[in-house]
């Protein structure tokens, strides 16, 4: 005799009382005020008072397991399920030959078509996932539960949901569970239906439908409706109004999250839940939009069934008849007009009214893409990282090879945010997600990363290869599959081995999982593969992944000690970086605390930077810089007063200049004189900035007739343009002079190099 306790299953109003239950994050209890200072050494708190001074009301938070299944709970409630367990205590069995044998199960729903049975795993701090035992055991129970389930609701579709929090999963028990037909649901999943609820409210669990149950009948549902026929852009189309409730059971909008992020295609924005409360006020005010939403039917290629009446039309093109609309879920794709349509959503006239459909027929992803895109092009509401997305489905089988290349970065950019298997799952800007200190990686800068290196071919004219990839095999998909294992593999190792500092991202100035970070990590693995393809001893395209990898993690070490070890001052001076070079400053950074170690690693340029970045020529620069300007307004001053007598300052400097300097010059002296007069008076001339100095020169016929002869290099002698050219020089050293002022700044030998030509020059 079966040992199931369907007496946990509850509905109506007892569900509603779950339900309350369930959304509290603590539980409450009723106790004798003796016992207080004992209850609270348990965790317990004083929350609550009663008029009988013996008792006193606690509570403590639930544990983080119990919060978890909760909160799956919760999310099917509202989805609109109708039957669900009430507590923790459910139990089912499983074995028919031995009924006494019962597994608890922790999330248990049906409505009048399907039933849900979901395993939760949590953790506290995100940590890997090691499941073989439990998902074994789970599969073996699978097909007693699904009976025992069918005897109490004949007729239903039955799922089972692996659902995890805080785990990120291993490939083997990822495949596992997809082999064995076990839907996983991630922190990303979940999160992406709760907020979808708090869009959609019940209308909801028609996408977790269609998405669990995609391309299976929906019982009951009547398939045909009057339509047209008609051709455009070379595609068939039928036009014809339905009611909102059938469209919402068949209809499908996706939203690029990491949710789901195998399902094609992924343009759609967000349902916005104020906008969508607009639309169903306004309809149940009575008001209508007249104008059609845009779907896309997917049959897989066998079509619509579409009977033609009798009835035609001389001369139209046009057919009318009868359609028959897949009994499916999932299998109609909103591409425009998903507020109107899910406006309806609990509506009263969701079976009464009916909408304007133009529907397409197996539209390729492409099309779809480029109809949404057609249809929004002067709407600002679609987010730039969504437009990523969009070429990265657009351009996919581009005719133009470099194109492919974008998308297949882009695609490899969102993989790493979204594979379950992937240590910056959750970590990665993309589409709807929200930034975060530990979200604040985005899909722009990994492409730019990609972009940087040489995995993938880079074609020229008429699509032919300029510069091989070392891991291209000629195909976007061919090149994925071997590329982004090696990628994730080289990522896991480093997160695994510099945990703490993986987990800041942008808190405590950490340096690894943010934008920069990534980026140079990216950099450096490229440049480590192109060192072992050029000295023979790796080859990408022919190797296994574990093999490559395995050579590539002998570079990687030095570079995890370095991270590990970093002082808080180098940190600071990596994070305070700024400007245009900051992203190549992080990437030569990694690049030597390889190099340090392994000396056969010796990356174009890195040598030149450093010498350039160590500041070297800093303090030598700062001494010439400030002996260039002494003699440069020494020779001006001594020119000037040649030329003009006495009243040289007022005759031969630009008034902006003397009346800014002499304005300076008086603050300083007045400062002088307040505090004791101890010191020498500063003139007007001292006040004369270097960048003035280029001013004072061109000033009036002060060039043609003192400095056109004095003031210019040899060198520039003769190089196009008049005087501004020509006391350029001037410009530059000033430039230079400024940005000594910040103290991350280093002297580049280039610089150092026309410091001291000019300084050898005008000092001489």
């Amino acid at each position: 005799m079966s040992k199931t306790k369907w007496v946990k299953i509850v509905s109506g109003k007892e569900l509603a009382i779950a339900k309350t239950a369930r959304s509290k994050t603590f539980i409450s209890s009723k106790e004798r005020s003796l016992a207080l200072p004992d209850l609270i050494e348990e965790g317990w708190t004083r929350y609550k008072e009663y008029k009988n001074p013996k008792f006193i009301g606690v509570k403590k938070d639930k544990p983080f397991d119990e919060q978890f299944e909760d909160k799956v709970w919760l999310l099917l409630a509202n989805m609109g399920f109708t039957e669900m367990n009430s507590d923790r205590n459910f139990e089912m069995s499983y074995d028919y030959q031995n009924p006494a044998f019962t597994q608890q199960i922790d999330v248990f729903a049906a409505d009048d078509e399907t039933i849900l049975i979901v395993e939760c795993k949590s953790a506290e701090d995100i940590k890997d996932g090691a499941f073989k035992k439990p998902i074994e055991a789970l599969y073996g129970q699978m097909e007693g539960l699904r009976k025992e389930a069918l005897k109490k609701y004949p007729g239903r579709k039955v799922k089972f949901i692996w659902a995890t929090h805080n785990f990120i999963m291993s490939k083997t028990d990822l495949a596992k569970l997809n082999e064995w037909g076990i839907i996983h649901f991630s922190n990303a999943v979940i999160d992406y239906y709760v907020e979808l609820v708090k869009h959609l409210g019940s209308s909801s669990r028609y996408q977790l439908l269609g998405n669990l149950f995609a391309n299976t009948e929906i019982r009951n549902m009547e398939e045909k409706i009057p339509a047209i026929q008609g051709k455009m852009g070379g595609n068939t189309y039928y036009s014809f109004s339905i009611e909102p409730e059938r469209l919402l059971k068949i209809g499908y909008v996706l939203h690029r999250t990491e949710a789901n992020k195998n399902m094609m295609p992924t343009y759609q924005r967000l349902i916005k839940k104020k906008r969508m409360q607009e639309v169903h006020t306004f309809i149940n005010r009575g008001g209508y939009f007249p104008n059609s939403l845009i779907v896309s039917i997917d049959t897989n290629g066998k079509g619509l069934q579409f009977d033609q009446t009798g009835t035609k039309i001389e001369g139209s093109i046009s057919k009318l008849g009868v359609l028959h609309l897949p009994k499916k879920y999932r299998s109609a794709y909103i591409i425009d007009g998903q507020h109107r349509l899910y406006g309806y959503s609990d509506s009263q006239y969701a079976s009464t009214n009916t909408i304007p459909v133009v529907a397409f027929v197996d539209l390729d992803r492409y099309e779809q893409v480029k109809l949404f895109m057609d249809i929004n092009e002067n709407q600002k509401a679609v987010p730039k990282t969504l437009r990523v997305t969009l070429n990265a489905d657009m351009l996919w089988d581009s005719e133009n090879y470099n194109e492919r290349r974008q998308a297949l970065r882009s695609k490899i950019s969102q993989m790493l945010g979204e594979e379950e298997t992937s240590p910056l799952l959750a970590r990665i800007v993309d589409g709807e997600n929200e930034t975060s200190p530990t979200k604040c990686i985005t899909v722009e800068a990994l492409q730019s990363a990609l972009k940087k290196c040489h995995f993938f071919t880079i074609f020229g004219k008429k699509n032919v290869i300029a510069k091989d990839g070392t891991f291209d095999l000629g195909t976007n998909q061919e090149t994925c599959d071997l590329f982004y294992p090696f990628i994730e593999d080289c990522l896991i190792y480093i997160k695994k081995y510099t945990e703490e500092e993986w987990l800041k991202g942008d808190l405590d100035y950490g340096i690894l999982t943010i934008n920069r970070g990534i980026q140079a990590i990216i950099r450096v693995i490229n440049d480590v593969v192109n060192m072992l393809v050029a000295s023979g001893e790796i080859t990408p395209k022919t190797k296994k992944t574990e093999v490559v990898f395995e050579k590539v993690r002998y570079y990687l070490d030095p570079l995890i000690d370095y991270i590990n070890n970093i002082t808080q001052e180098h940190r600071k001076d990596l994070r305070n970086y700024l400007g245009g070079g900051a992203d190549a400053h992080f990437w030569r950074a990694f690049q030597k605390a390889i190099a340090d170690i392994r000396t056969d690693f010796k990356p174009d340029g890195l040598e030149k930077y450093w010498q350039d970045e160590a500041k070297t020529f800093n303090d030598e620069s700062l001494k010439y810089l400030r002996e260039i300007e002494v003699s440069v307004k020494n020779v001006i001053a001594r020119k000037l007063t040649e030329k003009c007598g006495a009243n040289w300052l007022i005759i031969g400097l630009p008034k902006p200049v003397y009346t800014r300097a002499k304005k300076d010059s008086d603050s300083q002296n007045y400062d002088l004189i307040a505090k004791g007069g101890i010191g020498e008076p500063v003139s007007i001339w001292d006040c004369v900035r270097l960048s003035e100095c280029k001013d004072v020169i061109l000033n009036g016929k002060n060039w043609s007739e003192v400095f056109e002869g004095i003031m210019v290099r040899p060198e520039d002698m003769k190089i196009p343009g008049g005087r501004e050219a020509k006391t350029e020089w001037l410009v530059r050293l000033n430039t230079i002079s400024n940005k000594l002022q910040k103290a991350a700044y280093s002297v580049s030998t280039e610089e150092y190099n026309l410091i001291n030509s000019i300084y050898r020059w005008i000092c001489n």
